[in-house]
């Protein structure tokens, strides 16, 4: 996307013309369309949303070559990794990975991705869509971009310009845990037995 131009109406990036014809095919286009007109598929960047990427640690960013061969790349870090610039922008530092550069070389000549964020613990999933911009020389902007106590080389920083996002129904969602959820739940489980146990030994030590 070039400085300037507008951000595209949500409902033509997640509905083109193809999927569109899809729905009424199928019979969900006019449920979809009420949607759009309600207001119902968002751009803007909400509280809401800024604070469910806020505390990911994870998420996915699809792109395309100009030809349309789809790629899929797995982004981590500490939660917040993924920072809100502003009400239409994301932004993330990028380390130095496996040098394949299948994400950076289809973004010189298709710059649409969307990102896929999971919250298994509360089977919630949000996908974004975008517009994607490489950037590598703006020492001030990848510097704000990096979480404190970073140690990887960090190559460029990526910002996003959300075009649409929504909300998945939680349908079909594992639930899974972090490793430090588990941990924390486990450990007062530990304290209960541990507790228990002392009990029952004092219980069956012999009186007087």
């Amino acid at each position: 996307m070039q400085k300037g131009e507008p951000l595209r109406r949500p409902g033509a990036v997640m509905f083109p013309a193809e999927v569109r014809a899809a729905q009424q095919r199928l019979g969900s286009r006019a449920t979809l369309a009420q949607r759009e007109e309600d207001g119902g598929l968002k751009q803007t960047i909400t509280e809401d949303l800024a604070a469910f990427l806020g505390a990911r640690d994870s998420v996915y960013l699809a792109t395309a070559s100009a030809e349309g061969q789809p790629y899929v790349q797995h982004r981590g870090g500490p939660p917040g990794f993924l920072r809100v610039l502003d009400a239409h922008r994301l932004g993330f530092a990028d380390f130095a990975g496996n040098r394949h550069y299948i994400t950076l070389g289809h973004l010189q000549q298709n710059d649409r991705v969307c990102l896929f964020a999971m919250d298994y613990a509360n089977q919630t999933r949000v996908k974004v869509w975008g517009r994607a911009q490489v950037i590598e020389e703006d020492a001030a902007l990848i510097g704000s971009l990096v979480m404190p106590g970073t140690r990887a080389r960090i190559e460029r920083a990526l910002v996003i310009t959300v075009e649409a996002w929504d909300i998945n129904c939680h349908q079909h969602i594992a639930r899974r845990y972090d490793e430090t959820v588990l941990e924390a739940v486990i450990g007062k489980l530990q304290a209960k037995i541990d507790a228990l146990e002392s009990e029952v030994a004092r219980l069956k030590a012999p009186s007087g």
